[in-house]
């Protein structure tokens, strides 16, 4: 696989790919990936190691005859090229699909961008935060007397992500069986979009009364309990899906009798009244600290969370124990903790983890396998091709 991604949104799509074993070669323009240059004394090269990890790479100028010419030895023999840069970008290079399908009829070529290939949003630029803005996700995040508020994670970002990886493996499929390469297309705004499905529904509701942005209770406003609520030292998420849920938690309660009172006996009843169930669920919560209330409400089978400061689950021992979360030395940035993938084939270890590449640390390897001698390695370094 040609990774010629960048930033979030494609680097994830291809790390997983890298993680289920793909020899992921990463091409990286002059002076590196833009993420990779970014100031590593605040952690931000951080995500770059993040999402490199398990990738080999090389420095090549695109923008140069011998560079493009180069990329496209490579497409020759190559089953993915994955990029995210924005539309129309590739064609100016001279390297787009109709170029590299000349070279390499079987070739899935996947493109991640904010608004897609084609549409009149095609050209307006495109980060998580703008795609956000224009998704509706940032108006319906924060509390209904308050602006709209960007989500804390870049959703758009990785949403992207997984669907362009996705789509590579579907096509890496339908290859299998047809002998057809692919042209893929994966906007991130499409991408997003579904995962708005409460918030979705409650336009088509029966209540015309529900504001856009709703805090932490539920986006369409029909579950109760679903919220976030106090306790002696921080605060516990708490759901209530079902009446079964409901009575499981008036029982942790010590107050049976709500699961009968006709006020709260349903669903229905529980939204009508939200404010009073919200206040009694609040007022009780408060009483505990987070740790032995999640206890006691796992005991009852009541759905519910600690929320947990991102420290906290960094050094969580389970996803450590399960390999999720893994401590390594890395080369540049010292100690850390990295995720792997969260995909799985049972019986099959995931690939051996390597720390992000060193900029064009692959350059002799694998430029040296198209055929280039070190002295015209040589020569393409003074000519500044890499």
């Amino acid at each position: 696989m040609l990774d010629l991604t960048q930033i979030y949104n494609g680097p994830y799509a291809t790390f997983l790919m890298a993680m289920a074993g793909a020899d992921v070669i990463k091409i990286e323009p002059p002076g590196g990936e833009f993420l990779r240059r970014r100031d590593a004394r605040s952690g931000a090269g951080v995500p770059f190691a993040m999402l490199n990890a398990c990738k080999r790479s090389v420095s090549l100028n695109l923008k140069t005859d011998k560079g493009r010419e180069l990329f496209l030895k490579m497409a020759e023999t190559a089953d993915v090229v994955a990029e995210n840069y924005a539309p129309g970008v590739m064609a100016r290079l001279g390297i787009d699909y109709e170029a590299v399908q000349k070279r390499n009829a079987r070739i899935i070529f996947a493109s991640g961008s904010g608004y897609g290939q084609d549409g009149a949003y095609r050209d307006f630029p495109a980060m998580d935060l703008t795609v956000q803005a224009m998704s509706g996700v940032m108006s319906v995040t924060g509390y209904g007397d308050g602006p709209p508020t960007k989500s804390g994670a870049a959703l758009c970002d990785f949403f992207g992500g997984v669907h362009l990886h996705s789509a590579i493996v579907t096509a890496l499929f339908r290859r299998e069986r047809t002998g057809e390469g692919a042209r893929i297309d994966v906007s991130m705004l499409e991408a997003v979009y579904p995962s708005m499905a409460s918030n979705i529904g409650m336009i088509y509701g029966e209540r015309d009364d529900i504001p856009l942005r709703t805090g932490n209770s539920h986006g369409g406003l029909s579950l109760c309990p679903y919220n976030v609520y106090p306790t002696l030292d921080g605060y516990i998420a708490i759901i209530c899906n079902s009446d079964k849920h409901w009575r499981g938690l008036a029982e942790a309660m010590g107050r049976p009798e709500y699961g009968d009172d006709e006020r709260m006996r349903t669903v229905r009843d529980r939204v009508a009244h939200m404010d009073l169930v919200d206040g009694l669920v609040s007022k009780w919560s408060q009483e505990f600290e987070k740790a032995a209330l999640f206890k006691l409400l796992i005991s009852h089978r009541v759905p519910c969370a600690p929320v947990r400061d991102l420290p906290e689950v960094i050094e969580d021992e389970t996803l450590r124990a399960r390999g999720a979360l893994l401590e390594i030395d890395h080369p540049f940035y010292g100690r850390l903790v990295v995720p792997r993938s969260a995909i799985r084939f049972e019986g099959t270890p995931q690939a051996d983890y390597r720390p992000s590449p060193a900029y064009g640390c692959d350059n002799a390897e694998i430029y040296g396998d198209l055929g280039l001698s070190e002295e015209m390695l040589s020569d393409l370094a003074g000519e500044g091709v890499i």
